[in-house]
């Protein structure tokens, strides 16, 4: 996106400008700028291309209003369906934490859209209480230590993902360590069966023998 966002600017007729207009038309220039590039960073990667095209913040603005606003009943029903989709969201158990937490920034955004700002602490409170249960550790004692009014949502990301990554090479250990003993245990056993076969081996051979002995004695008595 880079600078290719930075190109925003307001119509300038330099031949009617003072010095001091110039200085202002500058300014406002830089701070029209400024606004279109935080809608463009703002808006999610498939909503860029729409606006992307724009001159102004203003012209951004009203593109993402034609598109996603409509007619005043139309704004009601999507906003209450896109609340109704942030009180009902819940993390799924494929899902990591980046990605739960992409959903909803997403969310929160088509909310704001719409003229629904959604703070900060609220997003964070549905973060905590919306992650699966494998989350629950972290989760209280992040809710025992931490100041959840003005903990932010960068922060509790990311104790969210540094929990994850420990919890997951544990994981990865414990498979390693089940598939060592799954391993030492097939060997214990052929070890076992290997000495079985030479043990019953052995008798058999020690039966054979006494048997021969037994039969020569016999031989040589009836001789």
């Amino acid at each position: 996106m880079g600078d290719s966002r930075r190109r925003g600017y307001l119509p300038e007729d330099s031949s009617t400008s003072s010095s001091a207009e110039k200085g202002k038309l500058e300014n406002k220039k830089a701070k029209d700028s400024e606004a279109l590039y935080y809608i463009q960073t703002a808006v999610a990667d498939n909503i860029f291309p729409r606006i992307s095209v724009a001159t102004s913040a203003k012209e951004a603005w009203s593109i993402l209003q034609k598109e996603y606003q409509g007619s005043a009943k139309v704004r009601i029903i999507k906003l209450q369906t896109l609340r109704r989709d942030f009180e009902n969201m819940k993390m799924k158990d494929s899902e990591t934490i980046d990605e739960y937490y992409t959903k909803v920034r997403e969310l929160v955004n088509q909310l704001k859209a719409y003229g629904r700002n959604i703070p900060e602490k609220r997003v964070v409170e549905k973060l905590l209480i919306s992650v699966t249960e494998k989350y629950d550790p972290v989760v209280t004692t992040i809710e025992e230590t931490k100041d959840i009014t003005t903990l932010t949502v960068t922060e509790l990301v990311g104790s969210l993902e540094v929990y994850e990554k420990r919890r997951s090479r544990r994981e990865e250990n414990s498979l390693e360590n089940a598939f060592q003993f799954k391993l030492n245990m097939r060997s214990q056993n052929s070890n076992k069966k290997e000495e079985n076969f030479k043990s019953t081996m052995g008798d058999k051979k020690k039966q054979n023998k006494g048997k021969y002995i037994q039969r020569r004695q016999e031989e040589a008595e009836q001789s």
